[in-house]
């Protein structure tokens, strides 16, 4: 880890007071480099370069209040240096935390799109193109999110984006009129660890969370967008369990073959051998149901991945074998596809 750190200054001449260092600020530098071997079938041609490299760099700055409150300042960079998110964290102790979020933010519903154990990545994300729609509501926006703190093992967060679908803007800056189709998002979660002081309950946790976006161009066929996740996951000992649905409502009501809503159901199941080394099982079907099913009938999507990751330090050994049908809800051979990737991960 590389890290500077700002320094509060010295006094001149004995005249002036010196920056208490408990109000100094600090930044760090974090990182780390995936590199990737994958191998596609099914109705991908495995042709081209198999070996993929991913570049990550997390700048975090912190800093106190004269009350006691903690700050911090998140910036993100990955692939090929490009920029991912941005967020700044206030701990107000007692009273909540609040985040300020632009880029791929995981604020909202979006921390809930896929909460499934698993041994490295969720079944769609580890290499294998499954045009999978999942919920994310106003995490991938400029957004601010506010955390209660945790009583009685239930934590809730609110979290609002004023204009979905606008652009990332820097300080002093605004967005475009996106032509008045989208307004404010508002997302809401809650998350519940009902352990009730018993060791078998304390790996419990239960999650539920919903999302609107106002919608103001309702004579073209277009309503309100909604989202709904919710599921659980259940810790014991080595063993890891979880199951959650959601579901989306496009609110297009006009053009038949606009998809109306999807339906998802996941599932996975992890075990730790050891501290170094764990195995997973995951499973992630979707459904898709069109405006006019008299036209198109609804089309289910589903992906399944069994993993393997070994850890030895600060180097980690990824296996995924991967399978979709259906990828993207089309339903021709060229959509059924498999996948077997292999990474090794460095961090410092």
């Amino acid at each position: 880890m590389n890290k500077l750190t700002k320094v509060g200054l010295s006094a001149l001449c004995g005249s002036l007071a010196a920056v208490s260092s408990a109000n100094a600020g600090e930044m760090t530098v974090t990182g780390g480099v995936d590199m990737s071997w994958i191998s596609l079938g099914g109705g991908v041609a495995d042709t081209g370069n198999p070996i993929g490299m991913g570049s990550n760099l997390t700048f975090k700055g912190s800093g106190e209040l004269d009350n006691g409150w903690t700050f911090d300042l998140t910036v993100a960079m990955l692939n090929q240096d490009a920029y991912s998110s941005t967020a700044i964290k206030i701990d107000m102790g007692g009273l909540g935390v609040l985040n300020l979020n632009q880029g791929d933010s995981g604020n909202g519903i979006d921390a809930l799109d896929d909460k499934m154990p698993t041994a490295w990545e969720e079944p769609w994300g580890a290499g294998l193109g499954t045009g999978i729609a999942l919920v994310s509501g106003v995490g991938p926006q400029n957004n601010v999110q506010y955390k209660t703190p945790t009583v009685a093992g239930v934590t809730i967060t609110l979290a609002t984006a004023p204009d979905m679908g606008s652009a990332d803007n820097n300080d002093k800056g605004a967005s475009s009129d996106d032509g008045d189709t989208n307004g404010a998002g508002y997302d809401g979660t809650i998350n519940i660890n009902p352990s009730f002081g018993t060791e078998i309950l304390s790996g419990l946790n239960i999650f539920v969370g919903g999302h609107m976006t106002d919608t103001y161009n309702e004579t073209s066929g277009l309503n309100n967008y909604y989202e709904a996740v919710g599921g659980v996951t259940f810790d014991i000992g080595p063993l890891s369990l979880g199951y959650a649905t959601s579901g989306i409502s496009t609110g297009k009501t006009v053009t038949a073959s606009d998809t109306d809503w999807y339906k998802n159901h996941m599932y996975g199941i992890a075990f730790n051998i050891n501290d170094d080394l764990s195995i997973s099982y995951g499973n992630h079907t979707s459904q898709a149901g069109y405006v006019d099913t008299n036209i198109n009938e609804s089309v289910h999507a589903e992906v399944t991945a069994y993993q393997i990751a070994y850890t030895m330090g600060g180097a980690s050994i990824r296996y995924a074998d991967l399978e979709v049908d259906n990828a993207s809800y089309q339903t021709t051979t060229a959509y059924d596809r498999d996948a077997r990737v292999i990474s090794v991960s460095l961090a410092f």
